[in-house]
Parts: structure tokens; C-alpha cells; sequence
């Protein structure tokens, strides 16, 4: 990669943090669907997990985290190619 290459790892860098977010939020918005359609069960014991058929709420909100430190951990890495003299221009 040469020095003037910097502007993809920035790119791709804040696409990660971007599908990070949108996966942390779509994380919250099933949490709160689940919870809710739970809080209007009038005997808990009626609703059974195993015929939920979205994906996990947890699951979702921890690969959004670990696509948003991936993000910045690569747009810092463009940014430092660009500021520094890691690589010749």
C-alpha cells in the first residue's frame, strides 16, 4: 500500500462504524419489541423462545460493537498513514 492510499482504510474504516451503529440499534429495537410483546402476555408461561424467529437481540448489539471498534481501529490506522511517514509518498 502506498501513502496515497490512506483514503480506503478511512473509507472502509466508517463503513464498519456505520453498520456497527445501524446493528446496535436494530439490537435495541428488537430488545424492546421482544420485551414488549412479553410485558402484554397475560401468563408469561404462554410465550416460548423457541418460536422466536429473529435474530437475538444480544447477538446484534455485540457484533455492532465489534464492528464499531473495528471501524475506528481502521479509520486510525488511515488517519496515521496519512499524518505520519509510515509509508513514502
Amino acid at each position: 500500500m502506498s501513502g496515497d492510499d490512506w483514503y480506503i482504510l478511512v473509507i472502509i474504516g466508517g463503513v464498519f462504524i456505520l453498520l456497527g451503529i445501524g446493528a446496535i440499534i436494530w439490537g435495541m429495537v428488537e430488545e424492546k419489541r421482544i420485551f414488549d410483546a412479553l410485558a402484554k402476555k397475560p401468563d408469561l408461561r404462554e410465550f416460548s423462545l423457541k418460536h422466536l424467529e429473529t435474530p437475538q437481540p444480544g447477538a446484534l448489539k455485540t457484533g455492532g460493537w465489534i464492528a464499531l471498534g473495528i471501524g475506528v481501529i481502521v479509520g486510525i490506522a488511515g488517519i496515521l498513514i496519512r499524518y505520519t511517514d509510515w509509508f513514502p509518498k
